[in-house]
């Protein structure tokens, strides 16, 4: 969990099991390459811009990363 107040929260992946799952946030205080905020369950957190999430959510959607590594 991030505890910066400036974040604004917008979602949790998983959220049922309570172990710090993955967050996505929005800090709106950023320089735009930096805006948009994924944390992970053991405390670290990486920032884009939101083009590259929208990036990322388009590949997603379009099933590009089912393959995997």
């Amino acid at each position: 969990m991030v505890s910066d107040q400036k974040l604004v929260h917008v979602l949790t992946l998983c959220g049922n099991c309570g172990c710090g799952c993955p967050e996505l946030y929005v800090d709106p205080e950023a320089e735009p390459a930096r805006q948009v905020v994924v944390t992970d369950d053991f405390g670290s957190a990486i920032r884009m811009s939101a083009p590259q999430w929208r990036d990322i959510v388009a590949l997603a959607k379009s099933g590009a990363l089912d393959a995997g590594p």
